[in-house]
């Protein structure tokens, strides 16, 4: 509960901040920076190492590697056929494709399933909605970031991300069944820590409600898709065509529910993709989100 109280006040300190006249009026910039090249390399050095590859990754894992693809497809070939922007395509396929499967999704898994199912929503999280962020992530924001970048500045954005240098380094000691000393984890996870409010924060501070502005429609494609479509071919997926059945699939397909991720977000809005819009899907992305979510949750006890 007091992860979910989180999200909202920091989301409203953001918005209060707008009126603050001795607060930076770019101060989003500096707390996205300072997410992308400090917190997020120490949560990838504090959690990936931790990671067990087993078979029983696999229901998880698809969440987020085939949710990712799947949104890319969609975005892109619409975009494409409507005669979207660049920025606005990959503005939706991060932010439609990557969902928050930790700051909101552990919460409410661990409320609804117990222990037992966080030890899931972790695997989805992990070396799932993490990683594909890190990786996939980051190559589809260098594409779609500025005109038509050449193959060289895409690898040159990629190898330099602070993030995609952390998990570099965090999968060869997971490799090596290797691990920091006690005392360098306990900074990396409080420096990790600090993701989600500062990034929320960071949110608010660029959320504004205009009527007129033209994202609105753009709001309710990438929203319809992240919290109703997503959930609903993973459903028909795993239950349906693969006849999976348990705990592990159950909260798989609650997670494939969350609102947008929103380090995703700081991804795209720091390669100036839509940075409004990218706002727009994590703010009334999250509050939407629990209703939608209790509607999965229905229909996955029903059947």
């Amino acid at each position: 509960m007091d992860s979910i109280l989180l999200i909202f006040l920091c989301l409203l300190v953001g918005l209060g901040l707008q009126r603050v006249a001795a607060f930076p009026k770019n101060g989003h910039i500096s707390l996205n920076q300072f997410v992308i090249y400090v917190a997020l390399p120490a949560l990838t050095l504090y959690y990936i190492p931790k990671i067990s590859i087993s078979t029983n990754l696999l229901y998880p894992l698809g969440i987020a590697w085939i949710g990712f693809v799947l949104s890319f497809l969609f975005f892109y070939f619409i975009g494409k056929r409507m005669g979207w922007s660049r920025r606005l395509i990959g503005c939706l396929i991060l932010t439609a494709g990557l969902g928050n499967t930790s700051f909101v999704g552990f919460p409410i898994i661990q409320a609804l399933y117990g222990d037992e199912g966080l030890k899931t929503a972790l695997i989805v999280d992990q070396p799932g909605s993490f990683v594909v962020m890190a990786t996939l992530g980051i190559i589809t924001a260098a594409i779609f970031s500025k005109g038509k970048p050449k193959s060289k500045e895409i690898i040159y954005k990629i190898i330099l991300f602070p993030p995609f240098i952390s998990f570099v380094f965090a999968v060869g000691m997971c490799l090596l069944k290797f691990d920091f000393n006690e005392h360098l984890q306990a900074v990396f996870q409080k420096l990790g820590a600090t993701v989600t409010p500062v990034a929320l924060v960071s949110v608010g501070l660029q959320m504004k409600a205009d009527t007129r502005s033209q994202h609105w429609k753009f709001l309710r494609l990438g929203l319809f898709f992240k919290l109703m479509l997503t959930p609903l071919f993973f459903f028909i997926f795993y239950k349906i065509i693969l006849k999976g059945k348990g705990l592990d699939v159950d909260v798989s397909i609650m997670e494939s529910a969350m609102a947008p991720m929103i380090t995703g977000v700081i991804l795209a809005s720091n390669y100036g993709l839509k940075p409004k819009l990218c706002s727009m899907m994590v703010g009334f992305g999250i509050p939407l989100s629990f209703l939608t979510l209790f509607f999965w949750h229905y229909i996955l006890n029903t059947f």
